[in-house]
């Protein structure tokens, strides 16, 4: 879904997980939301607090933390991320295949002009020497960054040292993934204090999506900061909203029921995602 200057973020409850009581199965719940932004070229995922009654600090951290790694390639995970509970069971996260995480891992490989993800291994006099996820590593001419701080580069030349410069992501072409927010404020005060120039809000109980496609499609072709939110297994965004007194309709766009006539009694907030995700998508075209 994303198309030149568009950012589409998603917003997910942090009790998305509450529904599973074991780390690999949270785990799991967890890989299957990245692999959703991923797969529908989400800029940006908000893990938001959603119940009030509870601390959901430990929850909120171990989404954010296990959604970060994902989005790393898997060259650059051992430098950026410390052994931790959170990631007992990482290994079975889906691997995200997406044009920032390379297959290529040969010098011989490369090519002038590629982007690629790296960490700043140390600077000298020359430069920063930056882990490119290739037996050499390449230089960066700044010398002012931050040792094990995580760069994007372009390769600007070949050879025993390769030279790169720093990259802007949002000159790049191709998805370059996504980025992972942790919100401590709620759901109403995101909407009200992001300043959206779309916001779509899921809901079982909202207007059929056939029923407003047109609409919805040309106001998302004239935004440019947009967010589709979604509820928590055990309470929808209605729900959430109302804990604010505030009305859904009144700080949404649109409320759209993505899964009319569902043949389940409850549609999880993952599957919610790959539904909703995948109709925006073709809509949107």
């Amino acid at each position: 879904m994303v198309n030149g200057n568009k950012k589409v973020t998603i917003a997910v409850p942090v009790s998305i997980i509450s529904d599973v009581p074991h780390l690999r199965e949270k785990t799991l719940k967890i890989g299957l939301i990245g692999r959703a932004a991923a797969i529908f070229r989400v800029n940006e995922i908000i893990v938001y607090p959603d119940n009030t009654k509870i601390n959901q600090k430990r929850s909120r951290n171990l989404i954010a933390t296990l959604l970060a790694y994902m989005e790393t390639p898997q060259y650059l995970r051992k430098r950026l991320f410390k052994i931790k509970p959170d990631l007992k069971y990482a290994g079975i996260l889906p691997p995200l295949r997406t044009p920032h995480h390379p297959i290529a891992s040969h010098s011989s490989e490369l090519k002038v002009g590629e982007h690629r993800e790296g960490v700043i291994l140390s600077v000298n006099e020359k430069g920063s020497i930056v882990d490119i996820g290739l037996e050499r590593h390449a230089l960066l001419e700044n010398k002012f960054l931050q040792i094990n701080k995580r760069v994007t580069v372009k390769i600007t030349q070949l050879g025993k040292r390769p030279k790169a410069v720093l990259a802007n992501k949002s000159e790049i072409e191709q998805y370059w993934g996504y980025t992972v927010t942790t919100s401590k404020t709620s759901f109403g005060n995101i909407l009200q204090t992001q300043k959206y120039d779309l916001v779509v809000a899921t809901s079982k109980i909202g207007t059929p999506i056939n029923e407003v496609s047109d609409k919805l499609a040309k106001r998302w072709e004239k935004a440019n900061k947009i967010l589709v939110a979604f509820g928590a297994p055990s309470k929808g965004l209605q729900e959430i909203a109302a804990q604010e007194k505030l009305k859904l309709e009144d700080v949404s766009d649109f409320v759209v029921n993505t899964i009319p006539e569902q043949g389940t009694e409850t549609v999880r907030t993952e599957e919610a995602l790959y539904a909703s995700l995948a109709i925006l998508n073709t809509l949107v075209k």
